[in-house]
């Protein structure tokens, strides 16, 4: 079998499962069995595919059939201008989350030396993107996970950033090193009974520790608010993802603990995803 043929017959599988790029998702897959590029699939669509790599590509259009994601299957996700790895154990990165970046870079434009916390890292992809952008800024990472740690320290040797980071494996209540210029985090947010009715990639695939914000979506979001209030410097910003219908609970949460609201942004969908604030 050809390769191109093998991407047809993935992307029939996949299309009968009602997935929104089987084509994609087949082309991915097969580019990562025989490690190579989409260009190298396109100029050599007729070439014979090794046996050996037939076999493994239906095992991983067969797991992708059930749910599981591309970038688990690949252990790599595209994320502002970088790549990163990611397992099972992390979060993948979502391009609504580059929300984030894009805020904290125009926040930022004029500034060096600035010391940034970011409060349950996962795979490292806000921290070590904003550390890339600029060369001068030093990030510290705390999370539960010391698999999310091991991944961020892979992703951090990967773009060179190591030299300018530190990592503690803590709960953010028992975090008390430093004090930061600006304070970022992406936590759990999603009501603890809603978990079972997200995607099937997300909800059966995803870490939970990751998802679960509890009976209303908001406990861990209030034990970051009231440690970062303890963590930042006066004047130093705050920004924050949240869920998109959780703006006018976390903006009285953020008022109660100092913070003065700058702004809240809106993700790809236009709904509540970012709340930037400063330390007063």
């Amino acid at each position: 079998m050809n390769i191109q043929s093998a991407i047809t017959q993935g992307t029939k599988i996949l299309k009968n499962k009602f997935f929104l790029n089987p084509y994609l998702d087949s082309e991915i897959l097969m580019a990562k069995v025989i490690n190579k590029d989409k260009k190298y699939l396109l100029l050599n669509a007729q070439k014979k595919i090794e046996e050996k790599n037939l076999i493994l590509f239906r095992k991983l259009i067969n797991e992708r059939s059930k749910g599981k994601p591309v970038s688990h299957l690949t252990n790599k996700k595209l994320f502002w201008n970088s790549e990163f790895f990611v397992t099972k154990d992390t979060l993948i990165p979502r391009p609504d989350t580059e929300l984030i970046i894009e805020s904290i870079l125009n926040l930022t434009k004029n500034k060096s030396k600035l010391s940034i916390l970011d409060i349950g890292v996962g795979s490292g992809c806000i921290l070590l993107s904003i550390l890339r952008e600029k060369k001068e800024f030093y990030g510290t990472g705390i999370d539960i996970s010391k698999n999310c740690l091991k991944i961020t320290n892979i992703n951090a040797t990967h773009l060179k950033v190591h030299s300018r980071l530190k990592l503690y494996k803590s709960n953010v209540d028992k975090f008390t090193l430093g004090k930061y210029d600006l304070i970022v985090t992406n936590p759990p947010y999603i009501k603890k009974h809603f978990i079972k009715y997200l995607d099937k990639g997300v909800a059966k695939f995803e870490p939970k520790i990751a998802l679960d914000g509890g009976l209303d979506g908001l406990s861990e979001i209030r034990k970051v608010i009231k440690k970062s209030s303890e963590l930042i410097k006066k004047n130093g910003k705050f920004i924050l993802e949240i869920g998109f219908d959780q703006k006018n609970k976390v903006i009285k949460l953020l008022n109660k603990e100092g913070f003065y609201i700058n702004s809240a942004l809106k993700d790809l969908a236009n709904n509540d995803r970012c709340i930037i604030c400063t330390k007063i």
